[in-house]
């Protein structure tokens, strides 16, 4: 599409990023104040070019680290038509959560990193060609065998010179760390265990690293490992989005959710149960959790095109309750039991049939 043919245009960010254009324009005005309602202006205002006449429309703001991304989110499934309790957690570096129905919602932002997107990972990568985003691990052999992007065949029904990982991506950690819980190369508090004796299991450098993929299944040259620095990252990221969900589950006075919603650029791509046993959600019924990818771009192309969603915008996100997780006195400990895989107190009784006994 020549860009010059389109008409209109939705932005999406958080406070600060919605306000760049005018503030590139107009850097001597006061202190912004926060939209609370849809913006629209004439495309060439902003130095936006698309066709003459177009206009660009910025979704509100929920809060200030909840932005019109989140209002995206929150059209494209409209939790605010529902009668069950949704919990729906958009992954990204900064996680936005709502949780909520028809009668009432909040939101909160907790701040999870990058690691979910393969950043601060020694062998991290976006999702593209070459990156491995789907691990087993045998829990009796301990073997691992992944596949990569752009290839449906398991590494095993490989040659080794036909794989070609390059690295690990956002769903391949979330698949890694449950699967060496699982098969007990590392325990609950995340460390590995020193006591197993296995070729792919060593001490590097000042950690200890599982190999996921060989030097000679790679287009690098060299072991593709996830180390304990790696697994720490991916545990500060789901504690936060965990504990965060817990906090607006006690503001809402309930023990549990009907349904869990995963949301972000790589969402579609998570295996819900990973996801639910590595502990980056509170325990709900497997059934009734959902990826659904990019929730944030499908809302600004539902905005785009029907006026009446950005009306919706519009009502709701003033409707949303943030709530400030740092000003909660239980944020910090709900933060450390959630450090542990799944979890160090909580129970997950739809779980049971994947996790080992307990001891």
């Amino acid at each position: 599409l020549d860009k010059r043919q389109g008409f209109d245009e939705v932005e999406l960010g958080f406070e600060e990023a919605q306000v760049v254009p005018e503030s590139i324009r107009c850097l001597h005005c006061a202190v912004f104040a926060q939209k609370e309602a849809s913006d629209e202006k004439e495309a060439h205002g902003w130095g936006i070019k698309i066709a003459p006449g177009a206009y660009v429309h910025c979704l509100p703001i929920e809060a200030g680290f909840v932005g019109a991304d989140n209002v995206g989110v929150l059209i494209a499934e409209a939790p605010y038509n529902q009668d069950s309790l949704e919990l729906i957690i958009d992954i990204g570096t900064n996680g936005e959560i709502i949780l909520g129905n028809k009668d009432r919602l909040i939101s909160a932002s907790c701040a999870t990193g990058p690691a979910f997107e393969g950043a601060q990972l020694r062998f991290g990568m976006r999702a593209a060609p070459g990156a491995i985003e789907k691990i087993e691990i045998d829990k009796e052999t301990k073997e691992v065998r992944f596949k990569v992007i752009d290839e449906s065949r398991w590494n095993t029904e490989m040659k080794p010179e036909e794989i070609k990982a390059k690295g690990i991506c956002g769903s391949g950690i979330i698949d890694a760390i449950p699967q060496l819980f699982l098969a007990g190369v590392i325990d609950k508090s995340g460390k590995f265990n020193k006591t197993l004796e296995h070729p792919r299991l060593r001490f590097s450098g000042d950690q200890y690293e599982y190999v996921i993929a060989w030097a000679q299944e790679t287009s690098i040259g060299q072991d593709v490992v996830v180390c304990q620095d790696d697994i720490r990252a991916i545990q500060l990221g789901k504690s936060a989005m965990y504990a965060g969900s817990r906090i607006l589950m006690e503001t809402l006075g309930i023990e549990k959710v009907d349904k869990v919603i995963l949301a972000g650029a790589f969402g579609s791509y998570i295996d819900k149960i990973s996801a639910a046993v590595l502990g980056m959600f509170p325990d709900c019924d497997p059934k009734n959790v959902y990826s659904v990818g990019n929730a944030a771009g499908d809302g600004a192309r539902m905005a785009l095109l029907n006026a009446d969603k950005r009306l919706e915008a519009d009502k709701y996100a003033r409707k949303v309750e943030y709530i400030e997780l740092t000003l909660s006195p239980k944020f910090e400990k709900m933060f450390a039991h959630s450090m542990w895989i799944p979890h160090m107190k909580d129970a997950f009784p739809n779980l049971q049939e994947f996790l080992p006994p307990k001891k």
